[in-house]
């Protein structure tokens, strides 16, 4: 057993003398260290042999296995070795070609069109007013003109939450548009001089939460920003001019808009201004429902309970207000066809803003 330990010994490090390549060294490794080696079965066999022969056969194994081991290693950094020597010699560097750039982040498309908007607004002479996300029952629906079992609920899918006073008490809702931030704004404004109060002028954004269907017009959160401007002989004239001068600025002066009737529980009257669908050229999509227009926001004069409620006397002022999705204007300036990828998180569509 001893003679057959100096043979697989002395062959093994023969053919590994003759290796110059990683691919070869590895096959090597396997027929020289590996479970099923010669040099491993040896001690598979140490069961076979006498008391006497067990301590030297093993002593002899062990001093072959550390022997091969070492000459792997000492094998594998001449391998290595040689391979970066030869890459040196063979291989060129051009040191003056320009360095790789490193990638920069952005602002997110939905920001960047927010911000823009509301650059517009503020040359309109519009001031930004933040409001909250989390909204009481209250400010949301009630006092908009909404009471509770009001039909015009059912046109908004809102998120509840139970209110953590009274258990079973759902009084507590993620906000479902920016229109809360009317009421607050003005009951700010009139609680500074309650006889006279000061005249409004203001732009609130913000996210809105519906539980609704997502398709390729809608989503469960999105970007709003809400105007409201209020003080005394403010027309529906006053109203439609500002946002039809708001559309040209946005969109350029050829931009085509109109306004439709409609019905907003917090105006009267109501009405929902349309952009000319730039995705199909209003031929017709599945953008704009095949009607060639896109609804791009919701105005109307502020209903008077509206202004009571606020603490504005409706005898003596009036006021418009209007809601518009900026992610819907992003889709009409470069022709998105689904609403989704502003928060799919997709890198190859966020790179392109």
């Amino acid at each position: 057993m001893l003679e057959k330990l100096n043979e697989i010994e002395q062959e093994a490090l023969a053919s590994l003398a003759v290796i110059e390549d990683e691919a070869a060294l590895e096959a090597w490794r396997v027929a020289n260290l590996g479970r099923s080696s010669p040099a491993m079965n040896v001690f598979s066999q140490m069961g076979t042999l006498s008391k006497e022969e067990r301590p030297l056969v093993g002593q002899r194994a062990n001093q072959v296995k550390v022997a091969l081991e070492k000459a792997f290693a000492e094998k594998l950094e001449a391998v290595k070795q040689a391979a970066l020597a030869k890459s040196l010699a063979t291989e060129q560097l051009d040191v003056t070609l320009p360095g790789r750039p490193a990638p920069r982040g952005r602002l997110h498309p939905a920001t960047q069109n927010l911000r823009r908007v509301l650059d517009i607004l503020a040359e309109m002479g519009f001031q930004v007013y933040t409001a909250r996300d989390v909204e009481s029952d209250e400010y949301n629906f009630q006092l908009l003109n909404i009471p509770p079992h009001h039909p015009a609920r059912e046109m908004q899918d809102t998120f509840y939450v139970e209110s953590a006073q009274k258990e079973g008490s759902y009084s507590v809702v993620m906000r479902t548009h920016t229109s809360p931030g009317q009421i607050r704004a003005m009951r700010e404004f009139s609680a500074t001089n309650p006889q006279n109060p000061p005249p409004i002028r203001i732009a609130l954004p913000g996210m809105c939460y519906r539980f609704e269907q997502i398709t390729a017009r809608s989503e469960v959160q999105f970007n709003q920003v809400e105007g409201l401007v209020v003080g005394e002989s403010i027309t529906f004239g006053d109203l439609k001019g500002t946002l039809s001068d708001f559309a040209r600025r946005m969109f350029g002066q050829h931009a085509r808009t109109r306004f439709r009737s409609d019905h907003f529980p917090f105006t009267e009257p109501s009405a929902e201004m349309d952009m000319e669908c730039f995705v199909c050229g209003g031929k017709g999509c599945p953008v704009c429902k095949k009607s060639g227009w896109l609804e791009i926001l919701g105005c109307g004069m502020v209903h008077p309970t509206v202004l009571q409620n606020g603490g504005y006397d409706p005898r003596r002022y009036s006021g418009f207000a209007f809601g518009m999705g900026p992610e819907r204007q992003i889709m009409l300036r470069h022709k998105i066809n689904d609403i989704r990828y502003f928060w799919g998180n997709d890198i190859r569509f966020l790179e392109q803003f």
